[in-house]
């Protein structure tokens, strides 16, 4: 088994169309979702949201429970792992004006369609065209004042990252 990351999947609503932002990795300049590795005393979604803070300024609230994974290949020096990428959608409310990795990274918002298209890894792809399907079913009850049936879908209410 390979070692653990956590991924936050920033979206939001824009019109009730669902909107995915992506960023570019450092080294190979492809387009995926902000992620990191554990850290100490800090539970998984906690990490994923730091992460997206970090990599492209979000704020928002995250759900508490993955919504899935995918294997993510990694290379320090010569050295080759395997990373198993827990992904924790995140409702994003804004941008900050700085965040410690700006400059780094490209970031653009793109339709659940799009970002599906553009990012590299197949299980990406299939978790962020599953998620937009699940979102697009709930999004009705969820505008009607209801919340999504899935919690691992879910973005909790009025509760700060």
């Amino acid at each position: 088994m390979g070692k653990k990351q956590f991924a936050a999947l920033p979206f939001r609503l824009d019109n009730s169309e669902l909107r995915v932002l992506l960023i570019t990795t450092r080294r190979k300049r492809r387009w995926s979702v902000p992620k990191g590795s554990p850290m100490r005393n800090k539970e998984p979604y906690l990490t994923a949201a730091l992460e997206a803070y970090e990599e492209a300024g979000l704020i928002g609230v995250i759900a508490t429970r993955a919504m899935g994974s995918f294997k993510h290949r990694k290379r320090k020096g010569d050295r080759k792992r395997t990373m198993d990428v827990a992904v924790f959608p995140m409702k994003v409310h804004g941008q900050e004006r700085w965040w410690p990795e700006k400059g780094e990274r490209e970031a653009i918002w793109v339709s659940a369609e799009r970002a599906a298209h553009l990012v590299h890894k197949a299980e990406l792809r299939r978790l962020i065209a599953r998620f937009a399907a699940r979102t697009e079913k709930s999004t009705s009850a969820l505008l009607r004042g209801r919340r999504a049936s899935d919690p691992g879908t879910r973005v909790p209410r009025n509760h700060s990252s």
